[in-house]
């Protein structure tokens, strides 16, 4: 495969166009790079033709944008994958059970690609994994079609680095960690990678690229949970956490400012550091930092339900006392849910049968313990009708000052409101 900016570039086909493959191809895109984009959910692929997104840092008008540039179609069938050059894997690697990585979409998508794979096809993997996956996982799978690994065709790994709902950096712009499984693997990556990127950072071995990506959210992993043990420490001996946060952020070198909330959620940060950690113990190696922070991280939710019923008081029954949660998703303007600690808080609230509502401009309606529960609508009155308002999830869209001034008891896990208030609570 030869790339050529000026004369010939070649197609690319993204599998999974979710949080990570739909704003890849979206850059390719842009390039004048002609896209295929496959996912095996049907419903995605119409919202995309009827021109509609199901991401909220991603806007209806921009799906269309896309589709204007002439570069890019959406399809179900993998057997377009025959017309294409370079094929990026972003599918989700979620966890088995909470501790055993779940690579059954990269398996599948790896054998749906089989039957369709031919000479000259670059195969990229982006998807959070442990050491070793494109290695021992993929390769196997993919040798099944006769075909030689750096002569016939061409594998490698490169880590998604997608900030969801992050407006600060371009997607461009973040430097691109590229691999292969061999010298000519990897310069078929770079010629690829190049048409999109500004920056690319080539590692020796997919493994390495693989453990860098490991890293960076282990590294969050271990200093948000200890964050969260830190706030603990300082509520219980009356300190405000967020002000020594900054106070601390003053000193002009050897500190990186981490802050806490009530837990760690989404699709890297807490599932991340357990691949790691199941991989480290085929080498007979402890992760001890790892556990430690996991069990910090998963004692949150119940902290944070500790903390709401200490602050409502014994006025009268805990049962009887109304409860609305600010916000579901992981983070801050996106409508993802996984791995959410606001969600698991719904749910242990509502398993111990205390009155409780949300509110989420992204979660128009949830399942929580088998059931649906819809959003409520925020104003004065409804406001005042819960004897606790707990701020979760810190959306911008969120009316502050209504919030702040209404409640009647203010739980803020995020340090939203900054004026001392007496009806305000911080973790």
């Amino acid at each position: 495969m030869t790339v050529d900016k000026e004369n010939t570039t070649p197609v690319v086909a993204i599998i999974g166009l979710g949080y990570v493959g739909l704003p890849l191809a979206m850059l390719f895109a842009s390039k004048r790079v002609s896209v295929i984009g496959i996912d095996v959910d049907t419903e995605k692929i119409e919202m995309l033709h009827s021109g509609k997104s199901y991401l909220t840092d991603i806007h209806d008008r921009e799906v269309a944008a896309l589709f204007d540039t002439g570069c890019f179609s959406a399809t179900d069938d993998f057997s377009k994958i025959r017309s294409a050059e370079a094929i990026i894997l972003c599918v989700p690697t979620p966890l088995r059970d909470h501790s055993y990585p779940d690579l059954s979409y990269v398996q599948a998508a790896a054998n749906s690609l089989v039957p369709h794979l031919h000479d000259g096809h670059l195969v990229v993997l982006e998807s959070s994994t442990f050491p070793g996956t494109t290695e021992e996982v993929l390769l196997p799978i993919f040798s099944r079609s006769g075909l030689q690994v750096g002569k016939d065709f061409y594998l490698g790994y490169s880590p998604e680095r997608i900030d969801p709902g992050n407006k600060q950096h371009s997607l461009e712009d973040i430097p691109k960690v590229i691999s292969g499984i061999s010298p000519n693997c990897l310069q078929k990556v770079k010629e690829v990678y190049g048409l999109a990127f500004r920056h690319l950072i080539s590692v020796t071995t997919p493994k390495a690229a693989e453990m860098t990506k490991l890293l960076e959210n282990c590294q969050r992993f271990v200093n948000i949970s200890f964050m969260n043990e830190f706030a603990m420490i300082c509520a219980e001996m009356g300190i405000d956490v967020w002000e020594v946060i900054e106070a601390a952020k003053t000193k002009p070198y050897g500190f990186t400012a981490y802050y806490p909330g009530p837990g760690i959620g989404g699709h890297c940060i807490p599932v991340d550091p357990l691949y790691l950690q199941w991989k480290a113990k085929q080498y007979d190696m402890e992760t001890r930092f790892i556990h430690l922070s996991k069990v910090i991280n998963d004692q949150m939710p119940d902290y944070i339900i500790s903390r709401i019923i200490k602050a409502m008081g014994n006025k009268k029954p805990v049962t009887q006392q109304r409860i609305l949660l600010l916000g579901l998703t992981y983070k801050k303007d996106v409508n993802d849910t996984r791995e959410s600690p606001a969600l698991a808080i719904y749910e242990k609230l509502d398993s111990m049968e205390l009155s409780v509502c949300y509110h989420d401009p992204l979660v128009p309606q949830v399942k929580v313990n088998g059931r649906e529960a819809k959003s409520v609508e925020l104003s004065p009155e409804s406001l005042s009708a819960f004897d606790c308002v707990v701020l979760l999830t810190d959306h911008t869209g969120l009316p502050y000052e209504m919030i702040g001034k209404h409640a009647r008891l203010l739980f803020d896990t995020r340090r939203v409101f900054t004026e001392q208030q007496d009806n305000l609570i911080l973790l």
